[in-house]
């Protein structure tokens, strides 16, 4: 029995499951699945008995044989309520859902998990992808646990810690001159000679399908109530698209009610083609001094698709400053998250958000870190630290 195909979201034509991502009519190629084949094994009743990570949902997941799966534990992340934080802003609850947790330090893990899973079903050895970073090191991590080849391109001003990471669990890196869209030119130009697949955004079903699960545990974790408002930080996309397709699949599977979250993405400033996109106005490129981190993608593959998506939902789009993510990093550790600029680039839209009126008073909120604070230690604030032999200089210390 077929478990799932792929069907294009601009034309509707349907296509064998494949490692594709473009129909004829270049339209993107999503994966779709037989609903009354999942509901047979797939319940609320059977969750409760499964294993704490992503693959607790293995119908809904594009993996044709349990044995293909090359998983390090990825998904089930802490979702946390921000109670100080929550009673001092214009909104009915506020949760925070700690990507960081996961076993690459970012959400990047349950995309990676999926792709290199299909991978690893169709046993291909190598893999590359262009990558700002974290997908870099969750590409090398899942491709080391398979026992495959991987190869990493991230731009030269990637964060040392990441280069370190990725050189950790073996793959072969390369420093591109440029953006992640000039190293994804470098990718798809040797994947002929080289032999190795393009994982890029966008370029294969796995990565969405992975990051989709993000919504599918939210759901489960808020017992099935979705909140009014998901923020999330984006750079590619496909965390929104994955968002947004997993509320549609939860819906036709009768789970959840009502309207869906209304979506909204943060980017920064200097680099906001979504926002641009979303507003009316022609996707500009990236100002050099913009952060290197994963919200600086100047041309996402399908950046009208996540603004009409955006829209969907009724939601909206947001560029912070540098400034004010930076700000924002600090606040969210103060409550104890560890938060990478991207996360807290949430933070930073919530704070505009509210101070617009645009999340109200009866709003329930979750925000999406999607990345651990030291992998961009770079950026975090240099503090004195004391150094001290007795109390005494305790007591010095404090009085200055």
């Amino acid at each position: 029995m077929i478990k799932c195909w792929l069907t294009c979201m601009k034309c509707a034509q349907t296509q064998p499951m494949g490692l594709v991502s473009r129909c004829a009519c270049g339209g993107l190629l999503m994966v779709e699945y037989d609903l009354e084949l999942v509901k047979r094994t797939l319940t609320k009743e059977a969750l409760t008995d499964r294993i704490s990570s992503m693959w607790r949902y293995i119908e809904l997941l594009p993996v044709q044989r349990a044995d293909a799966v090359v998983s390090l534990g990825e998904g089930w992340t802490p979702l946390i309520r921000l109670d100080r934080a929550e009673a001092q802003l214009p909104l009915k609850r506020l949760y925070v859902k700690r990507e960081e947790q996961n076993p690459t330090g970012s959400f990047k893990s349950r995309g990676f998990s999926s792709a290199v899973s299909l991978l690893h079903e169709r046993g291909m050895t190598k893999a590359a992808v262009p990558s700002n970073g974290n997908a870099a090191s969750a590409l090398a991590a899942y491709c080391a646990r398979a026992g495959m080849e991987a190869y990493v391109f991230v731009p030269k001003d990637c964060p040392e810690l990441i280069i370190q990471e990725c050189l950790h669990y073996g793959a072969q890196l390369y420093l591109v001159d440029g953006f992640i869209h000039d190293a994804g030119r470098i990718v798809e130009e040797g994947k002929v000679t080289e032999g190795w697949f393009n994982t890029g955004t966008m370029r294969e079903p796995g990565r969405v399908e992975g990051k989709k699960t993000m919504g599918l545990e939210l759901a489960e974790q808020l017992d099935w109530q979705l909140p009014d408002v998901i923020v999330y930080p984006t750079g590619g996309g496909s965390g929104i698209i994955g968002l947004w397709k997993a509320f549609h699949e939860l819906k036709a599977l009768g789970w959840v009610q009502g309207e869906l979250p209304r979506l909204v993405s943060v980017q920064e400033a200097g680099c906001q083609p979504v926002v641009d996109s979303v507003q009316g106005f022609g996707a500009g490129g990236s100002s050099s001094d913009t952060l290197p981190t994963g919200l600086r993608v100047p041309e996402p593959p399908d950046c009208g698709l996540i603004a009409d998506l955006l829209k969907q939902t009724k939601g909206t789009a947001v560029a912070v400053t540098q400034t004010e993510i930076l700000k924002a990093q600090q606040s969210l550790g103060e409550q104890g998250i560890s938060a990478s600029p991207e996360g807290a680039a949430t933070w930073a839209g919530l704070m505009r958000l509210c101070e617009e009126g645009w999340i109200g008073a009866e709003d329930s909120v979750v925000l999406f870190n999607t990345s651990h604070a030291l992998k961009y230690d770079f950026l975090l604030p240099k503090l004195t630290v004391p150094v001290v032999r007795t109390y005494a200089d305790v007591v010095q210390w404090k009085g200055k």
